[in-house]
């Protein structure tokens, strides 16, 4: 934590309100990456202060979530998050509180919070408060819930998911008690919104252990979307080799899930858990791809860039390497940098210029099919001269 240290706008925020007589302080996971010495990306304050007293203070802060006190401060084009003091009602839906209640210290708050590791603050002076014992988490390299965990599930169900992705993230272990909880309490995750566990699958996918989606599924918490029960996915941490590219991770879960026999199809599993449609269909098509030979030779590469277009087929072909090794991506990667012709869009010749030769309609597109194909086997003959004159003589060909 010595060599990170809040910047000037976020300093600003806590100075501003203990000027004001209120405290503050840093809280949750940019204190957790403080003192793993991790730049954190966000950076939350909480505070005594009620969120109309916090707008006074900054007369520019927009209520962004006012329900839970939360205020957000813009300082020089940067925002900050500054929430009062709270605890929190029974938990209904397995997600949300059913009500809020601001609280004047800060410990109360603190006790609501999910794990120890984010459970800790700082003060503007560097004062570091841990009433559950984060720090020596974090030293242990441990994942424990804030006091009792089958409780902290039953307030908010999506906390199993974030367990494990903290523990791939951070390469922690989970405490015995939280993962015993995890499996009891596995059973709530089918009260939550696919949307939600959509993006802890994507998170944990882009760790270094993206193998740690196979454990949410073997605890059980992923049974909503998968055909057989509590399977474990090892062959799925090779795709750490893999770039952290969203496509990339989901295509090589597709893959494992497929060969498998977890999932009915790619589109069913992607489209149950709200994925964009770019990324249903190129993992689709790339699974597919992959069920088949390696294309062996470079107009077989071309005509699959032409019919599948080029972030499916790299995907694919990255994906084939790092599960299955090979140098597939390196025979791609030289194609693509030839410059070759592999779709109409290089081809030397348009379809203005086959309408002047007097083609119309379905005979044109024919033509412009043709063309294409015959450059993708003869590379250096995509020359508008000689490709018109193939045309104009296509009664011969």
């Amino acid at each position: 934590m010595e060599n990170v240290t809040p910047p000037k706008y976020v300093l600003q925020v806590l100075r501003s309100l203990k000027a004001r007589g209120y405290v503050a302080y840093l809280v949750g996971g940019c204190v957790r990456d403080m003192v793993l010495g991790i730049h954190p990306n966000d950076w939350d304050i909480c505070t005594a202060a009620l969120p109309e007293q916090v707008m006074e203070i900054f007369p520019g802060a927009r209520p962004t979530g006012l329900r839970h006190g939360t205020v957000t401060v813009d300082i020089n084009s940067r925002h900050v998050e500054v929430t009062t003091f709270r605890s929190e009602g029974d938990y209904a839906d397995h997600r949300h509180p059913s009500s809020v209640r601001f609280v004047g210290e800060l410990t109360t708050d603190l006790s609501r919070r999910d794990f120890t590791i984010n459970a800790m603050a700082l003060s503007p002076d560097g004062l570091l408060l841990d009433p559950f014992g984060g720090l020596e988490d974090i030293r242990r390299r441990c994942i424990r819930c804030v006091g009792n965990a089958p409780q902290r599930f039953e307030e908010d169900a999506l906390r199993m998911f974030r367990a494990l992705r903290f523990s791939a993230r951070l390469d922690f272990y989970i405490a015995e008690d939280t993962l015993t909880a995890i499996s009891e309490k596995s059973n709530l995750a089918s009260a939550l919104a696919a949307e939600r566990i959509r993006d802890e699958l994507e998170k944990t996918l882009l760790t270094k252990k993206p193998e740690t989606v196979g454990r949410m599924s073997q605890l059980g918490l992923l049974d909503a979307f998968l055909l057989k029960p509590g399977c474990s996915l090892p062959e799925l941490s090779p795709a750490a080799k893999l770039p952290k590219k969203a496509l990339d991770r989901w295509m090589a879960l597709c893959l494992v899930l497929s060969r498998r026999g977890l999932i009915e199809s790619p589109e069913a599993f992607l489209t149950s858990l709200r994925l964009d449609s770019r990324t249903i269909r190129c993992c689709s098509d790339g699974v597919a791809l992959l069920s088949q030979p390696k294309p062996a030779s470079p107009p077989e590469w071309k005509r699959l860039l032409c019919r599948l277009g080029v972030d499916t087929v790299s995907c694919a072909a990255r994906c084939r390497d790092a599960l299955d090794g090979g140098s597939c991506y390196k025979e791609l990667k030289a194609i693509l940098k030839s410059g070759d012709c592999f779709t109409m869009k290089h081809l030397a010749v348009t379809g203005d210029d086959l309408a002047e030769l007097g083609l119309r309609g379905r005979e044109l597109g024919e033509m412009l099919s043709f063309l294409l194909d015959y450059v993708i086997e003869y590379p250096a003959n995509n020359r508008r001269e000689l490709l018109l004159s193939l045309a104009g003589n296509s009664e011969e060909l």
